[in-house]
């Protein structure tokens, strides 16, 4: 059977900078405590763990004591930094620089609406860590929607200033877009700022591309993974055969009758090596 790793799956530069720093930090001895998964994949979490890394939540930091806190690619809200700094805790910040940018951007939009009576609405996911960091800039003063259904909560009589979580859809967000305008009591009073990260959005062209050239697609990621959700269906649509795994010891065999060809990709939190592992388990079963 033919097995193609799709060579544009993988980490995105900001999971390889976070990876790298905690690498890092691990390297020079000792425990890191990271704030939540370092990145949505439990077997590249695991992996790190063995190194040393201690994954935590907020309400643990005063069990960190004096040492070392890991600030995750996804951001976090300004209150968690002052907390640390109350603590004594070092703080280790591999937020991605263009999740940073967006933290900026958010608070800027927030203070352009302040003096309007408008508001800031962003598309992403409620609770993902890279979303509480967005609201957490202006204070949760931020109307966070996830599509369509949710556009009920936004007041289409005030001025909108419109972002989203780096790791969205781009067609849902032009959807939203359109619609926004379309409701809205003034048009010209929305503002459109798209924010997504192109690194991970020029992603789902290719997927589509390649999701097709193979009779069984095998998509690797984490099921926590938000932008795994996004491309894993991006590829379905493109391939209905079309499976999501965390690792190897998932794959069925049936999925595969029939088939004389297997693409693997996988999110942008996925490590390249945890593909080649089920590349060779493909490889070497009689499927």
């Amino acid at each position: 059977m033919q097995i193609e790793i799709d060579d544009k799956s993988g980490f995105c530069f900001g999971v390889v900078r976070a990876i790298s720093e905690a690498e890092k930090a691990l390297a020079d001895g000792g425990v890191v405590y990271s704030l939540g998964d370092i990145v949505h994949n439990r077997v590249e979490v695991q992996r790190l763990e063995r190194l040393g890394l201690k994954t935590i939540s907020h309400e643990e930091m005063e069990e960190v004591g004096e040492r070392r806190l890991f600030v995750r690619a996804h951001g976090e809200p300004p209150k968690t930094y002052e907390k640390a700094r109350k603590l004594g805790i070092r703080v280790i910040d591999a937020t991605c620089p263009v999740v940073a940018k967006l933290q900026a951007r958010v608070k800027k939009a927030y203070e352009l609406m302040q003096p309007v009576n408008g508001q800031v609405v962003i598309l992403g996911k409620r609770g993902h860590a890279e979303v509480v960091g967005l609201t957490g800039q202006v204070d949760d003063k931020a109307v966070v929607i996830e599509g369509m259904k949710d556009l009920g909560l936004v007041d289409f009589g005030r001025p909108i200033y419109f972002l989203s979580q780096t790791t969205q859809s781009i067609e849902l967000f032009e959807e939203l877009v359109a619609e926004m305008k379309r409701r809205a009591a003034d048009p010209d009073r929305v503002m459109v700022v798209d924010t997504i990260c192109r690194q991970v959005a020029n992603r789902e062209g290719h997927l589509e591309e390649f999701a097709r050239r193979f009779d069984v697609v095998i998509f690797v990621s984490g099921r926590k993974s938000s932008n795994g959700k996004v491309l894993s269906e991006v590829c379905r649509a493109a391939n209905p055969r079309t499976y999501l795994v965390e690792d190897q010891t998932e794959i069925e065999a049936e999925w595969f009758r029939g088939a004389e060809s297997v693409g693997i990709c996988g999110a942008t939190s996925t490590p390249k090596w945890l593909m080649q592992q089920v590349a060779d388990h493909i490889g070497k079963s009689d499927f």
